[in-house]
């Protein structure tokens, strides 16, 4: 497995942003198991700064990892690539220690591209914390879902769009995201969104919030439709729907932090009857 140089996993945005046009090219492949009587990661490879800590097995049998980028953000030119298998029968939870970052460009793209294969009875949470994209940014992120027939899912994406703390907006920058679900190889479910400076301020669009969010929960019936709705409630900025039985939940928050505890709630509700266990957070998320 390739090393990365020690003394840049502490850098400023200001000198991540001076390394050469041609940036990171990071790769990692996470394999998962069901082996000895619980999910184990059998198969582990990275190229470049994006590693994971050894698993955590807080519930039994499933398997909890956190997924590292040591450089703490991803400037012009840095390609991302993540690619993980869970097996049949195998039980995965993934998420990161904090929130990542796409840094201010000017003009290249920084990109991230992940790919989630799920096999019959396995079941695989993608739930990484907040993603911030500072001001000018230039991002593209793809993620391809692959499910069996039997496979179940819940993962989520949270944008956080400029440093409000700090009075920036998204008054420049493109982001660009897209959402591929495929069952049993055939394409059930596609989303693309471009969001600027126009979408971030727009009625139609963001309309001034700084955080957006989706997040997806396969399979999933009416039943955990009207859990959601109920816990929706009267709030604003919040909505659900369910196509055939996949279970879409969006929201828009003037704080990340907000909307990441929201989803977080919506994840305890669903995850009994989605993944079949009672909810138990990440020791992490807690810190």
């Amino acid at each position: 497995m390739d090393k990365f140089p020690k003394d840049n996993i502490n850098n400023s945005s200001a000198d991540l942003a001076s390394q050469s046009p041609q940036g990171w090219q990071a790769q990692l492949a996470l394999g998962f198991v069901h082996k000895y009587g619980k999910t184990v990661l059998a198969h582990r490879h990275h190229i470049g700064p994006l590693t994971v800590q050894r698993p955590f097995y807080p519930e039994g049998n499933v398997c909890h990892v956190y997924i590292l980028h040591p450089p703490g953000g991803v400037v012009a030119g840095d390609c991302l690539t993540i690619a993980i298998t869970a097996d049949a029968n195998s039980k995965a939870l993934i998420t990161t220690p904090a929130a990542g970052k796409f840094y201010r460009s000017t003009g290249a793209l920084a990109q991230q591209t992940v790919t989630l294969k799920v096999a019959e009875d396995a079941t695989l949470e993608w739930l990484p914390q907040e993603t911030i994209i500072y001001e000018g940014a230039q991002v593209a992120s793809q993620l391809r879902l692959e499910l069996a027939a039997q496979a179940r899912f819940i993962g989520w994406e949270v944008l956080a769009l400029g440093r409000p703390a700090a009075s920036e907006g998204f008054t420049a920058g493109e982001v660009r995201l897209s959402w591929q679900i495929f069952r049993e190889h055939k394409l059930c479910y596609r989303e693309r969104l471009m969001l600027d400076a126009n979408a971030f301020t727009a009625r139609w669009g963001l309309n001034g919030h700084s955080a957006c969010g989706t997040l997806f929960a396969i399979p999933a019936t009416k039943v955990q439709l009207e859990a959601v709705r109920e816990l929706i409630g009267e709030s604003t900025g919040r909505g659900v729907t369910l196509i055939d039985d996949l279970l879409i939940c969006r929201a828009l928050d003037a704080r990340a932090d907000c909307l990441q505890a929201f989803f977080q709630h919506v994840w305890r509700i669903l995850r009994p009857t989605v993944i079949g266990r009672e909810a138990c957070a990440p020791r992490i998320w807690a810190t």
